[in-house]
């Protein structure tokens, strides 16, 4: 029996679906972080690909590479993960994580990335090429 094909694109929407509801966001919040387009609703994740849409795109990728920086510092425990996001942090201001990628948009999830995963951070800061064009002139 051929079982069907799956779609990485609507599997990528799936692990956000499921990250977002670990979170327990409400339909607000997820319409807010993902800056859904006109016309798609939250109840309609799964359904639709995100990757149609670059801005909401590009916002789940860095919400599933969140993600996944959380499961390295926190590797045993979802319910930490959860709280380190919407616990204040001193490295925000006194602001959860959370309300600072809410509040700031698309730089609050920059910003969160970024703190936590350092190697975002530097490829951000342009090191990277830098590096590799100080090793290309050996």
């Amino acid at each position: 029996m051929e079982t069907p094909m799956s779609d990485p694109r609507l599997d990528q929407t799936r692990d956000l679906i499921a990250l977002l509801g670990s979170w327990q966001l409400g339909a607000g919040e997820i319409s807010t972080l993902l800056q859904l387009p006109a016309g798609v609703r939250p109840r309609q994740l799964g359904r639709v690909a995100l990757s149609d849409h670059p801005e909401t795109a590009r916002r789940a990728d860095y919400l599933l590479r969140i993600e996944a920086a959380l499961r390295t510092s926190f590797p045993r425990s979802p319910e930490m993960r959860r709280h380190w996001v919407r616990r204040a942090s001193r490295q925000f201001a006194r602001r959860a994580p959370l309300q600072v990628m809410l509040e700031d948009g698309e730089p609050g999830l920059i910003a969160v990335l970024s703190h936590l995963d350092c190697t975002f951070a530097w490829d951000l800061t342009g090191s990277r090429s830098d590096y590799q064009r100080l090793g290309d002139g050996d």
